[in-house]
């Protein structure tokens, strides 16, 4: 799916480390997780309004794709936003843009709805996919 920055509404700035710098001098490639990790928190702190205690997914897939150079320093704003529901997981999309605009990175990730206790999945509640839905949706 392409994505465009217009179609972010929750926008998370990111400060680009010093340790994040490998030796060709930009930001290591696994490094782009770790900004989306960043943001996908604080959408679901604020989007959701659901914090560590209430964690009840985990990240089953990525996907990154590499635009420009991310250099330090900096601070990055990294876009986030729910693409799809399914019965018993979500898709989000990211982009990161420098202070100028440039993308930088882009991707997604999918989270499976997760008991811990049972060590099982389980379906996405009707309740998370309506808070989805209100702010990112409607889905296809």
């Amino acid at each position: 799916m392409t994505e465009s920055s217009e179609t972010f509404r929750f926008w998370h700035p990111v400060t680009v480390r010093f340790r994040d710098i490998d030796i060709g001098g930009h930001a290591h490639h696994a490094d782009a997780l770790i900004y989306f990790e960043e943001a996908r928190w604080a959408y679901w702190m604020e989007v959701v309004g659901q914090g560590l205690d209430d964690l009840d997914y985990v990240l089953a897939e990525c996907r990154v794709r590499w635009h420009a150079r991310v250099l330090w320093p900096q601070t990055v704003r990294v876009g986030v936003k729910v693409v799809r529901t399914g019965r018993k997981h979500f898709e989000m999309a990211y982009e990161v843009r420098s202070a100028e605009g440039e993308k930088l990175q882009s991707g997604t990730t999918v989270q499976v709805m997760y008991d811990y206790p049972s060590g099982r999945s389980k379906p996405l509640s009707e309740e998370l996919r309506r808070t989805l839905e209100e702010f990112d949706g409607p889905f296809d």
